[in-house]
């Protein structure tokens, strides 16, 4: 059978294998009783075909805004219409969510990603204007059941390859943003982008600043907790988009890593993202896989070449915290995420002056409380920082890791080392020197903290004590 031929079979076929869902058939039967026409559109169609779970329907009607309303009316549980300037409306029934929108037509002004908003007549009106022919799928769900794609979606899909439905110079100007998402389809996907798609990524880079930075940095969390975040990251390197979102990566192709064993830090940083990946227990982990990418971004601004010829970056940890929380605030990740992610760049060296386990149990101690909850986290980050290619030092680093965190362990059945507090509390302070509220009773909290991390646990004679010799060196 010629290609053409099978391939239109194929889209004959796959009208059965795309599953649709009962709430849709039912919608279906409501817009045809209306006169109108009903489409399962974009990403629904899409994961359907991959065999990817699709948890929100998105649908597109010659219905007006206000004829979808109607039709909803007296059938969803819940209706929002937050998106109907846009011709968007949501539903919500049985647990079941659908978004539709009416076939657009839009135009951009190039200034804003705004859209002036027209309705379109027709289906094909509506999916010339998505961003990618895979994206560019419909299933028509009213009267004969019809599987649309003029713009070759399936055969892209099949092939691996992300295009657009127009130019690609068309679709990046219409919104910018879309250079982004084709980056994120690289993550989450595995699709590949088509080399005109690379060529108007590459020559529009700087558009990109059009867009808000909460935008951008929605699309660059789904990227980075996609499948293959470091493909993704290779594209923005390559057509220079992440000088606009994380100029800080393409920075560290200028570095050369301490143990002259790699390309640059930033091929080192990819391959410590991609051993994070591999260390997730848990699903996808945001914070960690920042960290992963930015732990050594501080190293091009700390470069120092030593007299014997060896390149150095002392104090590129707290470079790197600092810059690290700079880049998150401006991309508006919550604070959390922020803190986080550089406490852990800030901490992710310390193992190292581990060295032949020469630590004391005070050095330990402190390893765990400054880590706090972020423990296994940095667990996972020093491990794969190690990306030496000589055998042995690698087995040994792991060897060492191994031995701190039976360390850790053992500490942990003798004290409650996660939870470390001084032996004496605010109010037994007060009590036992006889003072009210205030700095003073900080700074013995802190002391005590200090003896205690020194020390180990005391016991309330040893711990009144020491409060009170330290009370007495404080008066003289």
């Amino acid at each position: 059978m010629p290609p053409t031929d099978l391939l239109r079979a194929q889209h004959n076929a796959l009208v059965d294998l795309v599953p649709i869902p009962p709430v849709a058939d039912e919608l279906a039967a409501r817009f045809a009783a209306a006169g109108h026409r009903l489409y399962l559109v974009g990403g629904s169609v899409r994961d359907a075909l991959l065999g990817r779970p699709v948890n929100d329907l998105d649908f597109t009607t010659d219905a007006r805004p206000e004829a979808v309303l109607a039709a909803l009316a007296d059938w969803a549980d819940t209706v929002w219409d937050t998106g109907i300037a846009f011709g968007t409306v949501g539903a919500r029934r049985h647990g079941d969510t659908v978004e539709i929108t009416t076939f657009r037509a839009d135009v951009y002004d190039g200034v804003t990603r705004n859209p002036v908003v027209a309705f379109g007549d027709t289906i094909e009106d509506d999916l010339v204007r998505r961003d990618f022919s895979v994206n560019a799928m419909a299933v028509e769900l009213t009267g004969t059941r019809t599987f649309v794609d003029p713009h070759g979606g399936l055969a892209a899909l099949h092939a691996g390859i992300l295009d657009t439905p127009a130019t690609p110079e068309e679709s990046f100007s219409d919104d910018p943003l879309r250079m982004l998402r084709a980056a994120r389809f690289v993550s989450q996907l595995g699709l590949a982008p088509a080399p005109r798609v690379v060529e108007a990524m590459t020559a529009m880079a700087g558009q990109l600043s059009r867009i808000t930075a909460e935008r951008v940095q929605a699309e660059l969390s789904k990227l980075l907790l996609g499948a293959h975040p470091r493909r993704a990251i290779e594209l923005l390197v390559d057509t220079e988009l992440a000088e606009v979102v994380l100029p800080e990566v393409p920075a560290m192709r200028l570095a050369v890593d301490e143990h002259m064993q790699h390309k640059d830090v930033y091929v080192h940083s990819l391959v410590v993202l991609e051993q994070a990946i591999d260390r997730e227990t848990d699903g996808p982990d945001l914070v960690l896989r920042l960290a992963a990418l930015l732990h050594d971004i501080g190293k091009p601004a700390t470069r120092r070449k030593e007299p014997d010829g060896r390149v150095s970056f002392h104090h590129h940890e707290v470079v790197g915290a600092k810059m690290t929380r700079r880049r998150l605030r401006e991309l508006r990740y919550p604070k959390s995420v922020v803190d986080d992610v550089a406490q852990l760049v800030f901490l992710h060296l310390r193992f190292h002056g581990y060295g032949n386990g020469a630590w004391t149990d005070s050095a330990v101690r402190r390893y765990v409380t400054d880590a706090g909850p972020l423990l296994e986290r940095l667990h996972r980050l020093v491990r794969s920082d190690c990306t030496t290619r000589n055998r042995r030092r690698a087995a040994a680093l792991q060897r060492s890791y191994d031995g701190l965190e039976e360390r850790i362990a053992a500490l942990r059945e003798q004290e409650e080392l996660d939870a470390i507090r001084p032996d004496l509390d605010g109010n037994a302070i007060m009590e036992i020197l006889g003072i009210p509220a205030g700095p003073l009773v900080g700074k013995a909290y802190k002391h005590l903290l200090a003896v205690r991390m020194e020390q180990g646990p005391l016991d309330r004679a040893e711990a009144e004590a020491e409060l009170r010799r330290w009370a007495a060196e404080q008066r003289s």
